[in-house]
């Protein structure tokens, strides 16, 4: 009996011990109604222990440099951000392996000479991403560390974004000639904001440039690659200075304004304007046969004389009606003849200008080239025919039943664009674009009218061929304000060398009142000599621009709404910005842009005075139409905040349930 007491007591002894751990952890949770979240973040950022060889070593021969940190990184976005001042002709290696970044050198080192590492802020822990902030490991393979720094910004000549990502590098080596043959000798780059930075520079006197580096080669080579420079020598400087930085409290409140003693290094102020240089060698990019009407040859650069066509499988004399580009790089062709248009391949030669990128020079080269068209003429026609035997039968069913039959026989036509809307400014005209070149134009076919009572009254016009666009015609008329108008362009208004005509036309537009438009005078001063040319901007699209006259830039009949002003200096006169060139120390003609937007009001005449110089170019073209924006400062998220937050009010949130318990 006492045997088989045991086993029911020592089950007996389980369960009892069983209910109280429940019962405890049931009284526990009610006490501490909070889950647990994992415990707080990590928000100390990584840091260096030690390094090989020592920062700041001199008399260094080690290529390869070892930082070591107290906890796992990883380097963030490093091709982008670290920067190895002076440059390396072979790309080193870079490694972030578990509490370890390796850095080897493949270039040889140059004797005397400060290296410096930037890693920006690219360095980060491994698990939470925290930044170590700006970083840069130095050494010098001489008997000091130079010290020195320059700065500045790049921003874009024609439009003052800012550029990202450009090389800026310093040459002691004064003649021009250096930035073409020799690597730039210590270097920086540009970020989001265009700012730069160089460090480990010796006191001495430099030439600086930018360069967008195409070949890695840190020297200016092509044309491709934008580029920016200065004729001011920079020498650089240092003094002590004092800044007020504050400290907040959080997004809103102010901790405290500490006083802050550094070393101010000169010159922080560079401004670059970086630019592209006219492409000036001549080679044939491509040709192509969209349509079997044209044939589109495409050049590098503004041709000197257009190439010479010879037909092999065709007589191409008198066969071709050209339209060149605006830029002169470009050449199409329209065939004349229909029976050249039927043919799915041309063979022809092309004769033009070829650059020897070595010595500049010109030569005569020709190609052998067959043209085929991308669209079969015979798929053309076989629409056509199919087009006409359904009309056909639509009109033979329709007649069958006795019924009247309107539609227009299908044919092809010359298909029109037009810009013309509900309502025109007194000084706008409507454009129109043909599709195909035009043989004849008959005024007789085409009716400028202005309402008057309840009937139209014809009006004069004038219709004119743009000079720089065959295919595109203006229609000039007298526009009254508060009136209305409507042109009209019977079929055949227009003829086209193939013979086909136009669809007939018909827009109703009116001129408003005075009141309904805005005018704008400004006033400049303080630009450079030269003519200026102003243009209003709607966001950053070019909406109207004129030619200043003297100081006075006026613009009439604006449509009221917001506006941005930018202005150019045409230094030679020829009515359009230019680039710079370099060969022949030529800077870009200046741009400058008012650093504020321009609210005009319907029916006001807004005076606005422009002292064009007199705010800084860095901060000249407002946030508001700049593309390139500023990245945020990558910082601590301060995680453990917000969680300490949101357990503060899940406290108070259990708390208030229990109450009402």
């Amino acid at each position: 009996m006492k045997q088989s007491l045991k086993p029911r007591s020592a089950i007996s002894t389980l369960l009892t011990a069983a209910i109280v751990m429940l019962v405890a952890a049931g009284l526990y949770a009610c006490a501490n109604p909070d889950k647990p979240d994992g415990g707080p973040y990590d928000e100390t950022p990584p840091s260096v222990v030690r390094t090989s060889p020592a920062q700041y070593a001199v008399g260094n021969k080690e290529r390869k440099i070892t930082l070591w940190f107290d906890e796992y990184i990883k380097l963030d976005n490093a091709q982008d951000k670290i920067v190895i001042s002076p440059p390396q002709l072979e790309q080193p290696e870079i490694q972030a392996y578990g509490r370890r970044i390796t850095v080897n050198l493949k270039d040889t080192l140059i004797p005397n000479t400060t290296y410096t590492i930037d890693f920006s802020d690219a360095i980060v822990d491994n698990n939470e991403s925290n930044p170590m902030g700006s970083y840069a490991f130095v050494f010098s393979t001489g008997d000091k560390i130079d010290t020195m720094e320059v700065s500045g910004t790049v921003l874009n000549a024609e439009d003052l974004e800012p550029v990202k990502g450009m090389l800026v590098g310093l040459h002691s080596n004064m003649a021009d000639s250096a930035f073409t043959t020799t690597p730039l000798e210590h270097i920086g780059r540009t970020d989001s904001r265009g700012h730069f930075v160089i460090k480990g520079v010796a006191p001495g006197k430099y030439r600086i440039y930018a360069l967008n580096d195409a070949e890695n080669d840190f020297t200016f080579r092509q044309k491709s690659e934008a580029i920016a420079f200065t004729r001011t020598v920079v020498v650089p400087s240092f003094e002590p200075a004092v800044r007020e930085d504050t400290v907040w409290a959080d997004s809103i409140h102010i901790d405290s304004i500490k006083t802050v003693h550094y070393t101010r290094f000169m010159p922080d102020d560079i401004v670059l304007r970086s630019f592209l240089e006219t492409q000036t060698a001549h080679h044939f990019i491509k040709s192509e046969r969209a349509t079997p009407y044209a044939l589109t040859f495409v050049f590098s650069a503004a041709m000197p004389k257009p190439p010479v066509i010879r037909g092999l499988n065709f007589n191409a004399e008198g066969a071709f009606v050209p339209q060149i580009n605006a830029d002169n790089d470009s050449i199409t062709l329209w065939l004349r003849d229909t029976a050249l248009v039927a043919r799915d391949t041309l063979e022809l030669t092309l004769t033009y200008p070829e650059t020897d990128d070595s010595t500049g020079v010109d030569s005569i080269k020709t190609d052998t080239l067959e043209m085929v068209s991308r669209i079969p003429y015979s798929r053309i026609r076989k629409n056509m025919e199919d087009q006409m035997a359904q009309w056909q039968k639509k009109r033979d069913r329709a007649l069958k039943k006795g019924q009247k039959f309107h539609e227009r026989q299908p044919r092809q036509w010359i298909r029109l664009r037009y810009n013309a809307r509900n309502t025109l400014a007194p000084d706008e005209n409507i454009s129109i674009r043909v599709s195909e070149p035009i043989e004849r134009v008959d005024t007789s076919r085409i009716h400028l009218e202005l309402a008057v009572d309840s009937t139209w009254e014809a009006r004069p016009f004038i219709v004119a061929r743009d000079s720089a666009d065959m295919l595109s015609y203006t229609f000039y008329g007298e526009w009254r304000n508060d009136q209305k108008y409507r042109l009209r362009l019977d079929s055949a208004a227009f003829t086209s060398i193939y013979g086909n005509n136009n669809i007939r036309l018909e827009m109703n537009f009116g001129i408003p009142s005075a009141d309904n438009f805005a005018s704008l005078f400004v006033t400049l001063s303080n630009y450079d000599n030269g003519q200026a040319y102003v243009t209003l901007l709607h966001g950053d699209k070019p909406y109207r621009t004129v030619r200043a006259d003297g100081d006075h830039a006026d613009f009439y009949y604006l449509t009221p709404g917001d506006y941005y002003m930018r202005l150019f200096v045409d230094q030679n006169n020829n009515g359009v910005w230019d680039t710079g060139l370099y060969s022949e120390g030529r800077q870009p003609e200046p741009v400058y842009y008012y650093p504020g937007k321009i609210e005009l009001k319907r029916g006001w005449d807004s005076e606005q005075p422009w002292d064009v110089r007199s705010t800084p170019l860095i901060k000249q073209k407002p946030a508001a139409i700049t593309k390139q924006k500023a990245e945020a400062k990558r910082k601590i998220q301060n995680r453990n905040a917000l969680r300490l937050q949101r357990k503060q009010q899940g406290n108070k949130s259990n708390k208030s349930n229990r109450n009402n318990q």
